[in-house]
C-alpha cells in the first residue's frame, strides 16, 4: 500500500476496520509506533544501513545485537543475518563510517568460545523484541537450550540481563577489541567488575594513525558474584587476537550487568554508571527511557493514517533523533581534535554533507534545546583542531566536499538561536571561506606539530582567481563550485547578522559563482578547465553528474530560472530530469528536486512528485528506506514531506510547500505551542492543493516561514484530484534582482 492518506485507503479497503486499527495505534504510546527494523534489511525499496538501537535521543553509546563484525561499510546488525555473536555498545553513526571505542558482551554456556565465529548463536526475528527503550532475544544454544538477553540504556550506559538454561553454568564474555587491535580487559571478582579499553578508530583521520591517548573505556559491573573469571587473547601486543575477559556464575541465576562507557577514563566510565544507573532496577531504567522517547516522539502526531504509515512516520523521527550524538560526560569531554580533555558539553557524528539539507532543520523544530550546544561543539572543534569539521567521527575524516557547517551556523542565526559565541562563529565561517587548504596546514597534536591534510574547501585558491574551480586542477571541481557558492551565501548571512555589511556584500556577490559553470548552449551546469574551456560533461562531479547537480543552487533558484531562459525552459528541463530517471532519491543531492517546480509557476508538479517519491522510497518494512539513512537525513526528508513542506534552502528559514501526506499532522513545539497542518479531502488520489490558508487567511504562495511554525499557526489545505492554479503566479526574485536588506 502506498504511503499516503488514510482516507483513500479506507475507501478502497472498506475502511472501518483499518481506520479502527489506526485509531487504536494512535491511542498507544509513541514508542509502540516505532519499528526499529525499518532500514535494517534489503529489498525492493532499498537498504537504509540502520540498526535497531536501544539508546536515548542523541545518546553517546548505542546498544544493539551484533549479527556481523562491523567495519567501514558494514554495520553491526543486518535483518537478513541468522546468528548473533554479541551485544555491542557502538558509536558507528552510518554504514560507510567506522566504529570506535566499542565494547561487546555475549552470554555463553559450555566451553569458552573467544571468537565471534565460534560463539555465534542462531536466532529468529519471532524471538526478538525491538524498541528504542528495550531489546530482547532468545538465542538457540543447542540441545534445546536457549539463552535470553535483554537490554535497555541511558545516555552513556547500558543495562543487560541474561537468563540461562536451567542447571547450566553461566558465562558472560566482555570483548574489548577485535583481531589486530591491542585493546585491554581485566576481571576483578572482588568488585564484580570487568574493566578495560578499546583504542580502535576505524576511520581515516588527521594526524597519527591512532592518537596516543585515544581510548573507549568501559566498566562492566555484575550484580551476581563471580564463580570464576579470566582473560583471553595476548593483551597489549601489536596485531594480537581480540582481547577480552569473562566471568562465570552459579547456575539458575538471571545475570545482570551494568555497563558504563567513557572516552575520558575508566574512572569516568564508573562515574557515568553510578550517576545514570545507581540501582539494580532494570525495569526502572527501561521505563525512564521509554518515557524519554515518548516525550520526544510525541512531538509529531499523525491523524488519518494507516498503522503502517504511522509507524513509518514515528520511526523516521526516532532515526532523526539519534544524531548528532552526545560526546560529553558530566560536564567534560575528550576532544579527538587535540587529544585533550576539556570542560563543557559536546557532540559528534555530524554527517554534515547529508544532514545540513533537512536533518538539522528538523532538529530546530523538534529538539531546539540542543541546537546551541550542537553549534558550540562545532566551534569547539574549530578551536581545538583549526577548522570546523565536515564529518567528525570523532575527529576530522575529510569526507565529502563543501563546508556546510557554515549552513548550520547561518540557519541557527536566522532562526534566532543565541546560545553560542557569534564572533567565534564568524571567525570559523570566514576561515572556511577564505583560507585555502595549503594556507594553514599546521596544528598541534598532543604537544607536537604535524602536517595535516584537512582541506576545508579544496580548490579555493582557484575559485578566488577564476570564479570557479577548474576540473584539471582539483577533483570534484564542478560540484565544489556549486556547493561553495551556497556556503558563500551562508557566510554572507552570518556577516549580515553580525552587522558586517561589507563582508555581507562580498560573500553575497561571490555566491553567484555558480553562474560561471552554467553552459547556456547545453542548458546544464558543466565543469570548466583552468583555461576557461568546457570540460567533459562527466568530469568534476561528486556522487552524481550534470543531471544531478544542475539544480544544486539552493540559495538562488530564481537566478537559475533566469539563467536557463525563463520558467518554460526550466520546467521543460526539470520534466526531462524526472522522466529520464535522473532523480536518485537514495542520495542526498536529489532531495530538494521534487520541490523545484514551486519556483517556476508549476507547483502542482511538485505536489504530485513529492507524493510519488514518498510512496516509492519509504515503507514500514526492513527495506523501507531507499539508501543509507545518513544520520537521519533520509528520515528527515520523509517527515518534512509528510508535513507538507521542505527546507530547500535550510539556512533561509523558509520552507517550500509540497503535498501533505495525511489528513492532519501536529507539531508539538518546545515553546508550548502547536503547529497544525490540516488537509481536507486528502487521499492517495487527492494530491493536489486547491486552496490554502494560514491562520484563516488565504495563502497564495508555496512558502511558509520558520516564524509561522514557531508561533503555532494552523496551515489548512483543500485537496483535490486535479491540478489547480494555486500559487502558480508566485515569482520570487533572484539575488541580483532582489532588494538588499537595510544597511547604514
Amino acid at each position: 500500500m502506498k504511503i499516503g492518506s488514510r482516507l483513500a485507503a479506507a475507501c478502497m479497503l472498506g475502511g472501518s476496520l483499518l481506520m479502527a486499527q489506526g485509531v487504536a495505534l494512535a491511542q498507544q504510546d509513541a514508542v509502540s509506533r516505532v519499528n526499529p527494523y525499518i532500514g535494517t534489511g534489503e529489498g525492493k525499496i532499498g537498504y537504509g544501513g540502520t540498526m535497531p538501537f536501544v539508546s536515548t535521543p542523541f545518546g553517546m553509546t548505542d546498544w544493539t545485537a551484533q549479527t556481523r563484525q562491523n567495519k567501514i561499510s558494514v554495520v553491526s546488525y543486518k535483518y537478513e543475518d541468522k546468528t548473533i555473536s554479541g551485544f555491542i555498545g557502538t558509536h558507528q553513526p552510518a554504514i560507510w563510517m567506522g566504529d570506535y571505542g566499542y565494547v561487546t558482551l555475549m552470554p555463553e554456556i559450555g566451553a569458552l568460545k573467544a571468537t565471534p565465529e565460534e560463539r555465534k548463536l542462531a536466532y529468529k526475528h519471532a524471538d526478538e523484541t525491538v524498541r528504542p527503550d528495550y531489546y530482547s532475544v532468545s538465542l538457540d544454544a543447542g540441545d534445546a537450550q536457549r539463552i535470553r538477553t535483554e537490554m535497555t540504556a541511558t545516555e552513556h550506559c547500558g543495562f543487560l540481563r541474561f537468563t540461562f538454561p536451567a542447571g547450566a553454568e553461566a558465562r558472560v564474555i566482555v570483548e574489548a577489541s577485535r583481531p589486530g587491535i591491542a585493546g585491554h580487559a581485566e576481571a576483578n571478582g572482588a568488585t564484580r567488575e570487568i574493566t578495560g579499553y578499546n583504542p580502535d578508530r576505524m576511520d581515516a583521520h588527521l594526524g597519527p594513525d591512532t592518537l596516543s591517548s585515544f581510548k573507549g573505556y568501559f566498566v562492566v559491573e555484575f550484580r551476581q558474584a563471580f564463580r570464576g573469571s579470566g582473560t583471553y587473547g595476548p593483551a597489549e601486543k601489536e596485531h594480537a587476537a581480540a582481547t577480552g575477559a569473562y566471568a562465570t556464575f552459579a547456575p539458575d541465576e538471571a545475570i545482570e550487568a551494568r555497563v558504563g562507557t567513557s572516552f575520558i577514563s575508566i574512572e569516568q566510565a564508573r562515574a557515568n554508571l553510578k550517576s545514570e544507573i545507581p540501582a539494580w532496577d532494570f525495569a526502572a531504567v527501561q521505563q525512564k527511557l521509554r518515557a524519554t522517547w515518548n516525550d520526544k516522539l510525541d512531538r509529531i502526531r499523525v491523524e488519518g493514517a494507516s498503522e503502517d504509515a504511522q509507524k513509518t512516520v514515528t520511526t523516521a523521527l526516532y532515526h532523526a533523533l539519534l544524531y548528532p550524538r552526545v560526546f560529553s560526560e558530566q560536564g567534560r569531554y575528550y576532544s579527538a581534535f587535540d587529544d585533550k580533555v576539556h570542560k563543557g558539553d559536546s557532540y559528534t557524528a555530524y554527517s554534515i554533507w547529508d544532514t545540513f539539507r533537512a536533518e538539522h532543520s528538523l532538529l530546530t523544530l523538534v529538539a531546539p534545546e540542543r541546537i546551541d550546544g550542537m553549534i558550540t561543539a562545532l566551534l569547539q572543534n574549530y578551536e581545538e583542531g583549526g577548522w570546523m569539521p565536515k564529518w567528525p567521527n570523532p575527529s576530522y575524516t575529510n569526507i565529502m566536499i563543501g563546508t556546510h557547517a557554515d549552513s548550520m551556523i547561518a540557519e541557527a542565526l536566522n532562526k534566532g538561536f543565541h546560545g553560542f559565541d557569534r564572533e567565534l562563529a564568524w571567525q570559523a565561517v570566514y576561515k572556511d571561506a577564505m583560507a585555502p587548504p595549503d594556507g594553514d596546514t599546521t596544528r598541534r597534536w598532543a604537544d607536537r606539530e604535524e602536517h595535516t591534510p584537512y582541506e576545508a574547501r579544496g580548490g579555493l585558491t582557484y575559485l578566488k582567481e577564476l570564479g570557479y574551480i577548474p576540473t584539471d586542477k582539483t577533483a570534484e571541481a564542478a560540484s565544489r563550485t556549486l556547493e561553495d557558492s551556497y556556503d558563500d551565501w551562508c557566510v554572507a548571512q552570518v556577516a549580515l547578522k553580525l552587522g558586517k555589511y561589507r563582508e555581507y556584500e562580498f560573500f553575497l556577490h561571490r555566491s553567484l559563482n555558480y553562474q560561471h559553470i552554467f553552459n547556456k548552449t547545453t542548458g546544464f551546469m558543466q565543469g570548466r578547465k583552468a583555461d576557461g574551456s568546457w570540460a567533459d560533461e562527466k568530469d568534476g562531479w561528486t556522487e552524481g553528474d550534470h543531471w544531478v547537480y544542475t539544480w544544486a543552487v539552493f540559495h538562488d533558484l530564481p537566478g537559475l530560472v533566469d539563467l536557463m531562459g525563463g520558467p518554460d525552459a526550466y520546467n521543460a528541463r526539470l520534466d526531462e530530469h524526472f522522466k529520464g530517471g535522473h532523480n536518485v532519491h537514495s542520495n542526498e543531492p536529489s532531495h530538494h528536486y521534487g520541490y523545484l517546480y514551486d519556483f517556476s509557476g508549476q507547483p502542482w508538479k511538485t505536489q504530485a512528485k513529492v507524493r510519488e517519491i514518498a510512496a516509492a522510497e519509504y515503507a514500514n518494512l526492513p527495506s523501507g528506506i531507499d539508501g543509507d539513512d545518513d544520520c537521519g537525513q533520509m528520515s528527515a526528508w520523509y517527515l518534512f514531506t509528510a508535513l507538507g513542506f521542505y527546507p530547500v534552502n535550510p539556512a533561509s528559514g523558509q520552507y517550500m510547500i509540497g503535498s501533505p501526506l495525511f489528513q492532519k499532522m501536529t507539531l508539538r513545539l518546545a515553546n508550548g505551542k502547536t503547529f497544525t497542518v490540516e488537509a481536507e479531502n486528502n487521499s492517495d488520489r487527492n494530491v493536489y492543493i486547491q486552496s490554502a490558508t494560514l491562520d484563516g487567511k488565504p495563502l497564495q504562495v508555496p512558502v511558509i516561514a520558520y516564524t509561522d511554525i514557531l508561533r503555532g499557526a494552523t496551515l489548512r489545505f483543500a485537496m483535490g484530484p486535479q491540478p489547480s492554479h494555486w500559487a502558480a503566479d508566485w515569482r520570487p526574485l533572484s539575488i541580483e534582482k532582489a532588494p538588499r536588506p537595510g544597511m547604514p
